[in-house]
């Protein structure tokens, strides 16, 4: 299924395996008339997850769905599916999932799932590339500059077409600490930031299919 935002509230479907804290701050901006949207249900892989919890806060369906509910991938992946159909989702979010979703998912939501990573990709994504190894990756590479990209999410780690971007620039006394610490000082109100221009049209997330050239914040 393809959804065309043009201006109308999106329903969301986020996805969050520990903290949620992008989650909350979605959440947050719906709930103030920051962004036109509505969190129509929570899915973690971690019953214990922070996320849940968030979402049970707020009066949204907060679900547990895992190799431990759904022991073979293909039966999870189909939960998760049906789960996010059911809720009516228009656009899934990825906001902190540590799990790669299925063909089914996939197939169910063509460009209409989104994710971020704390580099700028292509630099420093792919399998086993997250969290503190990024940061650590780019300060052993020297890079200038690091940031955050949200990008459309496909069969490859950290492989679809960006949506956006920020830079944040490295400083040469970084530590993973504080470069870490940063990043995450910007991430919260890029997914807003990002989520208002899907809605509103000027992101078109079909029109990326065939581009890696980000929306890039200087």
């Amino acid at each position: 299924m393809t959804y065309s935002f043009m201006g109308e509230t999106i329903d969301l479907g986020v996805m969050a395996s520990h903290g949620g804290s992008n989650l909350q701050a979605i959440i947050d901006a719906c709930q103030n008339g920051t962004l036109d949207a509505r969190v129509r249900v929570v899915i973690s892989n971690n019953s214990l997850s922070k996320a849940l919890r968030r979402a049970r806060k707020s009066d949204i369906p907060a679900i547990h769905l895992s190799s431990v509910t759904h022991p073979d991938k293909n039966e999870l992946d189909k939960a998760i599916t049906s789960t996010m159909v059911h809720n009516k989702v228009q656009l899934v979010v990825l906001a902190g999932y540590m799990r790669k979703l299925g063909e089914t998912m996939l197939q169910a939501y063509p460009n209409r799932i989104i994710n971020s990573h704390p580099s700028l990709l292509p630099l420093h994504g792919g399998f086993s590339m997250y969290g503190d190894l990024v940061h650590e990756e780019v300060i052993t590479q020297r890079d200038r500059e690091s940031g955050i990209t949200i990008h459309i999410v496909d069969e490859e780690y950290d492989h679809g077409p960006v949506v956006s971007q920020v830079r944040v620039l490295v400083n040469a006394e970084d530590s993973i600490d504080s470069l870490r610490d940063r990043i995450q000082s910007k991430e919260h109100g890029f997914w807003i930031e990002t989520l208002n221009k899907i809605q509103s049209g000027e992101i078109d997330l079909d029109k990326l299919k065939e581009t890696r050239n980000p929306h890039l914040d200087e």
